[in-house]
């Protein structure tokens, strides 16, 4: 039932954000028309052709579809498709879509125009998801958690969050230390013997186990006692000291399997993250284009060697690639790590510092402002980096890595990330790893932009570069 109610609110969302943006369309025609804030247009070229709203009619459910805006919560504890979040993202990448179609078709359309449309859309589009929210009178699903251990605190602690979404009604626990408490703000009703007691008595709609894998045998026999009851069952495994940070429900040859080492950012996210990278990107390596002859010429000039190297990394879930540069060093400056990298009184290497005797003048002006980064837009292109991620290691490093450490592979590296923007060099490398899991930890698009924005003010001022 809470299945089939949320795949037709998506249904229902997605036909209003159709006839809204077709409407906000329309109105902006009407607003560049009659508002008298620059040149007075007459309404022949003013009002459009019927293939642009064609054109937005199909590129806008699209679109919203990718960038996550109707995500049905088809299993426990996945955000409402009604939540705002992702409608910026999603309309943003629609205006860029259908901007692109139109430069191809019907260049002429007014760009003010344009813009009083994508207000208006985002206006009226969040106003729906805002009444939807906040004035719905529906059921609210009723959830029960088998198993107050740390799998099902943390399930009871996201319930928390999205309140509205979920009623929790409480814990079961056979561990006698648990009974009456208050665990995560409610209480625990019992043990698992009272399962179908606690579900007919509070009116429970779901059921998610979270208990440990000590405990399948018990687990079986009461999903199989459930099957009578109209309630939907979940199970939780405890794999938390397996998995990274998201594990991926998935098939292989007919039966359910789950991966542990699957991508921290998939599905639309994925996605959205690809184009955002490829719609800077593309730009910037064209604007940048003309510098590096320059560049390369400069470098060639000061010291031999060749101007661009290809340097092994550490990429995503361990893949090694290679990495582009302009050279910054002297030709032999592998052979003069060993006079170059510190070991702390606590093990941690620190391998780069301001008196490296490796870089050459000019290298030290590249690194200032991250010009010799700029061939990293390549990597880019081809999908093995990332505008924003966890740096690119070197695979020595790698190998020095403790269990946790190796968790900041679980997204794809970039040029810049939560790291340069906190002190660049200027923090030893044994805490780079800390940053990059908060930010795999914390990622929205919302987050991958203003790292950029906080890097060109770093870039700027060189600080922290060596």
């Amino acid at each position: 039932m809470t299945q089939r109610r949320d795949v037709n609110r998506i249904l229902l969302l997605g036909l209003l954000d159709l006839a809204l943006t077709l409407l906000a369309l329309y109105l902006a025609t009407w607003a560049r028309y009659l508002i008298p804030w620059g040149v007075r247009l007459p309404w022949r070229l003013v009002a459009l052709p019927w293939p642009v709203y064609l054109m937005a009619a199909l590129i806008w459910p699209v679109v919203l579809a990718l960038t996550g805006n109707y995500v049905a919560r088809l299993r426990p504890l996945r955000r409402s498709p009604l939540a705002i979040g992702a409608l910026l993202p999603g309309v943003g990448l629609a205006l860029l879509a259908l901007a692109g179609a139109l430069y191809f078709t019907y260049r002429q359309v007014p760009r003010r125009l344009f813009f009083y449309f994508g207000l208006l859309d985002l206006v009226m589009l969040a106003l729906v998801r805002w009444i939807a929210h906040f004035r719905r009178n529906g059921h609210i699903p009723r959830l029960l958690i088998a198993g107050a251990g740390r799998v099902g605190t943390e399930i009871a602690r996201q319930a928390q969050e999205e309140r509205g979404e979920w009623e929790l009604v409480g814990f079961l626990d056979d561990d006698p230390a648990k009974a009456d408490q208050i665990i995560a703000g409610v209480p625990v009703l019992g043990t698992l013997d009272r399962l179908e007691e606690v579900i007919q008595r509070e009116g429970v709609d779901e059921v998610v186990f979270a208990l440990p894998l000590r405990a399948h045998q018990r687990l079986m026999q009461r999903v199989l006692d459930l099957e009578r009851l109209p309630v939907e069952v979940g199970v939780v495994p405890d794999y938390f000291d397996l998995a990274f940070f998201r594990a991926r429900t998935d098939e292989m040859f007919g039966f359910p399997l789950i991966r542990l080492r699957a991508s921290a950012i998939e599905g639309p996210a994925r996605l959205t993250k690809r184009l955002f990278d490829l719609v800077i990107a593309i730009p910037c390596l064209l604007l940048c284009a003309p510098l590096f002859p320059l560049i390369a010429l400069a470098i060639r000039l000061e010291s031999p060697g060749p101007a661009l190297f290809r340097q092994e990394r550490v990429g995503e879930n361990g893949r090694l690639f290679g990495m582009y540069k302009f050279r910054t060093m002297v030709q032999n400056a592998d052979q003069l790590l060993p006079q170059v990298v510190q070991e702390t009184a606590d093990g941690q290497l620190i391998h780069k510092r301001p008196d490296d005797p490796r870089i050459t003048r000019l290298g030290r002006f590249l690194r200032r402002y991250s010009l010799d980064e700029l061939p990293q837009l390549w990597n880019v292109l081809r999908g093995e980096m990332s505008l924003v991620g966890p740096r690119p290691e070197l695979p020595w490093l790698v190998d020095r890595y403790q269990g946790w450490q190796r968790k900041r592979f679980a997204v794809p590296p970039g040029m810049t990330g939560w790291w340069q923007i906190s002190g660049r060099s200027e923090r030893m490398m044994h805490l780079h790893v800390e940053d990059d899991l908060y930010y795999i930890q914390n990622y929205s698009i919302w987050l991958d932009l203003r790292i950029l924005w906080r890097t060109v003010g770093v870039v700027l001022s060189g600080k922290g570069a060596y």
